[in-house]
This record gives structure tokens, C-alpha cells and sequence, in this order.
């Protein structure tokens, strides 16, 4: 289980740099404008994707896993081949009706200009819920590779052939432009068949298109992905003996699997809705008492902030008089921490993916000491992982956004971003495990219990939007606090139901005290040390990253790292599985363990 997990962490955080990397050339080469085309696009693709996957990949794992386990080789073929047709109908679905909306939602809702993004994102749908039938398989198999690589080749595919679309299609409405000028003697041009006079009407016509083509390298990338998977199951297909499959228990008919499939994905996908429900009201809602709170008592919410705003306003990014553009500055900084609020979550959610078919076989054949095992395994990782990049992230909020968002002109906002930032890192540990815990309660069978969690959770967090943040004392900060107390009221629920249900007693010592001890000394170590750098060599005031305060922030981290890893190992809070999963990792558990530094 932690094996995979590993294999697929890797994989995320490789195509999360791979993500950075096709976005901010993306950014350069189509501007801000061209980047708000290809996010319309993404803001109707997610919810629909997410819904559209929501289940039948975690229900085609776990009943792959279960099958295994109990030498039902056929049927856990029958459960792919099943799955292949329910994903090829939920695909196409989920596709057609991205294209039916299109039009309204990108003449009412977005901007029409998106529509072209919009229809090149929505073939994604199909190729990915298809290619999703085979993640599901080989998860259900315990073989994550198939998996990681393919995440890989979509990330890739989005990078080289949507930059590459970009710089084409840049390239060739800025060509017919200057051609048209240049044959009509500077009067006018055709570009991509529509009349234009100035270069700012040329580019209002290509940065669409080229937007359109950065989201069309996504498509082709889920494309690629698919036929990778395709080519590795032919010629890998899944390892079974072909004895061990003529001598297990013949299928279940396929109607009997797809009804049992759909009824596990069922509360996953109710899940789904509740949350990208949650999603759009908590938007809408935090804004509207955002507004509020300004009309309410002006005076208060922006001398919060005087210094951020009053900066601003001497750049000339904002009219500190205007209550509509002080409340989308406001929002936008409390965005900017939401970027950071979901970088861990995105690495421990592997873990999740990983304990499915593992806590689902143990749960089959009744194997407690595995299930335990498992648990353990998922919450020590997790807490690992979360608890020193979440103190890590408290304590160093303001040196890391200076770092990432510059100095002088370009940082007026990080002192509204840096109380958020520090809020949502001491809670990082609950939010990064929330997921997983979902997981483990899905691979026991009892995916009615997130839902039910998810549902009350976001009423709380929807109510507690609506009276704190309309209060002009607290406003933003009312949502940060409406979403920690979202995550902790979720993963108290989970964790209760999952120990009650496996009956399961956790080492609460090992999985959680002793990660803490090391993160809050690696945290203390980072403060400090940047702290006395900063004091001993003065700041510059270059531009450059390569600054003093970037030194001092790298060396502070660096320092902090080396303390965790040390006090982590000092108290034991390290088994020997955790480290043999990584490379050459026999050796170094050997070696730890002769000095008595393994748990």
C-alpha cells in the first residue's frame, strides 16, 4: 500500500511541476486576458468532471480489490469489463452536456469569447471517465504504475502540444495581421476571417483562439493518456495465471456488477454535488457578505488592512472609495492563500488512492491485523507529510509569499495574505487527511457515511460564511474560519465512524505526537534561523529573487528539513515500511535500525 502511494506521489508532484511549467509560459504568451479565457473554461469543466468521476473509479478499485482477495479472478475481470461500458456512457454524458451548456454559459455567465476554450476542453470528459475504467482496474490490482505513468504522459501532452498550439496560432494571426496591414497600407487586416484595424483588435480576436489552444493540448494530453493505458493492457494485461483463472469461481452476470457498482458510486457522486454545490453558494456567499460587511461599516474593514490597501490605491490597482473594487481585492488575496491551503492535500490524497484496494481486501477476508496496518499507515504518513509543511508554512507565511510574489510594488497584498496563510497551515494536518479518511470508509463499504458528513459539514461552513463574514470586525477571516471548521468537522466524523466500524485501535503516539514534537521544532528552527539571518545581513532592495531575504527563506527551510528529519528519527517516529519503500531504502532501514532510530 505505501509502495503505491509512494509511485503516485511522485507521479503528482512530477505533473505538478509540469503544471507550473505549461502555466506561466501560458500566462506570458496569452496574457491575462487569453488566461481568463482558458479558466472560464475550467470553472464549468471541473464541477461537471468532478461529478462525471465521482465513484465508479474508487467502486471499480474496491470491488477489484474484494474480488482478488477472495480468488474471484473472472469476476474481477467481469468488473472491468463492465466498468469500460458505464464509463463509456458517463463520458459521453458528461461531454454532451458540457456542449449543450457551452453557449448559454459562455454568453450569460462567462464571456462568449470562451466558448471556443470551452468546446475544445469538453471531449477531456470522455477520454478521461475511459481511461478512468483502467486506473480503477489496475488500483483494484495493487499496481499503481499504469496509474503515475499516465498522469505523467496527460501532463506532459497538456504541456508540449498546448504551448505549441499557443505559439502557432499567435503566430500566425499576428502574421496575417501584419500582412493585411502591410498589403492595405496600414488601413485594415483580416485575422482568423474577421476585420480589424489596430493590433488590439487582432489580438481580441487570436488570444481566444490561442486560449482555446492551450485547452485543446489539455484534451490531447487526456487523450494520450487513454491510449497509453489501451496499449499497456494489451500487452500486460493483469498477471493472472491462466490456471488460477480457469479454476476460480465463475462471474456474476453483467447486470448484477453494474447495479452493484452504481449502487456503491452512488453516494460519491451525491457527494460530489454537495460539494461543488458548496463550492458555488460558498463563492457567491462570501462575496455578497463581503459587500455587505464594506456597506455595513466601511471604515472598519478597509483600516484592517490600511497598509495593503492604501498601497494599492498609490499604484493605481485600485479605487479605494469604490466599496465593489476594495471587496474583489479583498477576495482576491483570500484566493491567492486557497492556492497554497491545497498544495499537501494533493500529495497525502494519494494515500487515499493507495488504501482503497488494500483496506478493501483486508476488509473482504476479515484481516484485522491488516486493516489495522493500513489505517496506521494512511494517518503516520499523512501527519509526516502535513504536520512540517503546515507549521512549516505557519511560521514561515511572510518570508515564502515575499519569496513568490516579489518585493516593493508587487507585495502590497501579502500582509492581508500572510494571517490567512498561517491559519490554513496550522490546520493543513486535518485537511490533508480529510480525503483519505473518505477513502478508507468508501473501501469498508460505507461511502453513505462522507456523504452524510459532506452534507452537514457545508451547511456549517455555509451558515458560518453568512454571519461571520458579514461582520465588519471579522469579514474574510469568517471564511477561513468557516472552512477549517468544514475540514475538522469532516475528518472527526470519518475518523469516529472508520475506528468504530473496522474496530481498529490507533497508536495515536506513533501516527500523531511524535510527527508534532519534530514539525513544531522544524517550524521554531525555520523562524529563527531566517530570522537571524535577515538581522546579520541587511535586506536589499533589488528585484531580483536572488535576494537576501530569498537566501535567508531557502536556508530557513533548509534548516527547519534537517531538524525534522533528525528529531523525527531521534524519536522513533519512523517505521521500518516507511522507509524500505524508498530507493535503496532496505539499506538505509538497516542501517537506522542497528542505531535504534526506527519505531
Amino acid at each position: 500500500m505505501l509502495n503505491g502511494a509512494m509511485v503516485l506521489m511522485a507521479a503528482i508532484i512530477l505533473v505538478k511541476i509540469i503544471g507550473a511549467l505549461f502555466k506561466m509560459p501560458m500566462t506570458s504568451m496569452i496574457g491575462i486576458t487569453g488566461r481568463g479565457y482558458f479558466n472560464s473554461a475550467y470553472e464549468i469543466y471541473t464541477p461537471i468532471f468532478a461529478i462525471a468521476m465521482a465513484g465508479l473509479p474508487v467502486a471499480v478499485s474496491k470491488m477489484v480489490a474484494e474480488s482478488v482477495a477472495l480468488g474471484r479472478l473472472r469476476q474481477a475481470r467481469r468488473i472491468f469489463s463492465v466498468s469500460k461500458k458505464l464509463f463509456l456512457i458517463v463520458g459521453t454524458l458528461g461531454t454532451l452536456i458540457l456542449l449543450i451548456i457551452a453557449f448559454p454559459y459562455a454568453k450569460w455567465i462567462a464571456n462568449i469569447k470562451s466558448l471556443p476554450a470551452i468546446l475544445c476542453v469538453a471531449p477531456s470528459i470522455f477520454f478521461c471517465c475511459y481511461m478512468s475504467a483502467y486506473r480503477g482496474y489496475y488500483e483494484g490490482l495493487r499496481n499503481m504504475v499504469p496509474t503515475a505513468i499516465s498522469q505523467v504522459i496527460e501532463a506532459l501532452g497538456k504541456l508540449l502540444i498546448g504551448l505549441a498550439l499557443i505559439k502557432l496560432i499567435m503566430n500566425r494571426g499576428l502574421a496575417q495581421f501584419n500582412a493585411g496591414i502591410a498589403a492595405s497600407g496600414g488601413v485594415s487586416a483580416e485575422v482568423f476571417g474577421t476585420k480589424v484595424t489596430t493590433l488590439n483588435e487582432a489580438n481580441s480576436v487570436i488570444v481566444p483562439r490561442a486560449a482555446a489552444g492551450a485547452v485543446l493540448g489539455v484534451t490531447i494530453g487526456s487523450l494520450l493518456s487513454l491510449l497509453f493505458l489501451m496499449a499497456f493492457y494489451r500487452l500486460k494485461h493483469d498477471s493472472f495465471h491462466p490456471e488460477q483463472v480457469r479454476l476460480s469461481p465463475p462471474p456474476q452476470e453483467g447486470m448484477t456488477v453494474a447495479r452493484e457498482m452504481i449502487t456503491i458510486a452512488i453516494p460519491m457522486v451525491v457527494s460530489a454535488v454537495i460539494l461543488n454545490l458548496t463550492n458555488f453558494i460558498d463563492v457567491a456567499t462570501i462575496q455578497a457578505r463581503l459587500t455587505s460587511a464594506l456597506n455595513k461599516d466601511f471604515s472598519t474593514v478597509v483600516n484592517m488592512y490600511a497598509a495593503s490597501i492604501n498601497r494599492a490605491s498609490e499604484l493605481g490597482r485600485l479605487n479605494v472609495n469604490d466599496v465593489a473594487e476594495v471587496m474583489k481585492y479583498i477576495w482576491g488575496a483570500y484566493g491567492t492563500a486557497l492556492d497554497f491551503k491545497t498544495l499537501v492535500p494533493t500529495i497525502t490524497i494519494q494515500l487515499g488512492v493507495s488504501a482503497i484496494p488494500a483496506l478493501a481486501t483486508a476488509w473482504a477476508i476479515k484481516n484485522k491485523k491488516d486493516m489495522r496496518s493500513t489505517i496506521e499507515t494512511v494517518l503516520r504518513i499523512g501527519m509526516i507529510i502535513a504536520l512540517p509543511a503546515g507549521i512549516g508554512m505557519a511560521c514561515m507565511a511572510t518570508p515564502i509569499l515575499t519569496v513568490i510574489y516579489g518585493r516593493g510594488n508587487s507585495n502590497e497584498a501579502i500582509r492581508i495574505i500572510a494571517p490567512i496563510l498561517v491559519s490554513y497551515g496550522l490546520f493543513t494536518p486535518i485537511i490533508a487527511i480529510s480525503t483519505p479518511t473518505t477513502n478508507m470508509l468508501q473501501a469498508v463499504g460505507r461511502a453513505d457515511i462522507p456523504m452524510k458528513t459532506v452534507a452537514a459539514a457545508a451547511v456549517c461552513k455555509i451558515l458560518c460564511n453568512f454571519i461571520l463574514v458579514g461582520m465588519p470586525k471579522i469579514n474574510i477571516y469568517g471564511a477561513v474560519v468557516g472552512t477549517i471548521l468544514f475540514y475538522v468537522l469532516i475528518v472527526s466524523i470519518n475518523m469516529g465512524f472508520l475506528l468504530k466500524i473496522s474496530q481498529v485501535r490507533v497508536n495515536w503516539l506513533g501516527v500523531f505526537c511524535k510527527p508534532l514534537v519534530a514539525a513544531l521544532l522544524c517550524g521554531i528552527t525555520a523562524f529563527a534561523s531566517h530570522g537571524i539571518i535577515v538581522r546579520i545581513f541587511p535586506a536589499d532592495t533589488t528585484q531580483s529573487i536572488l535576494n537576501s531575504d530569498t537566501i535567508a527563506t531557502v536556508i530557513g527551510i533548509g534548516l527547519g528539513a534537517v531538524v525534522y528529519l533528525i528529531s523525527l528519527l531521534l524519536l522513533k517516529g519512523v517505521v521500518k515500511e516507511d522507509v524500505s519503500v524508498l530507493p535503496k531504502g532496505e539499506k538505509i532501514a538497516k542501517m537506522l535500525e542497528k542505531y535504534g532510530l526506527l519505531g
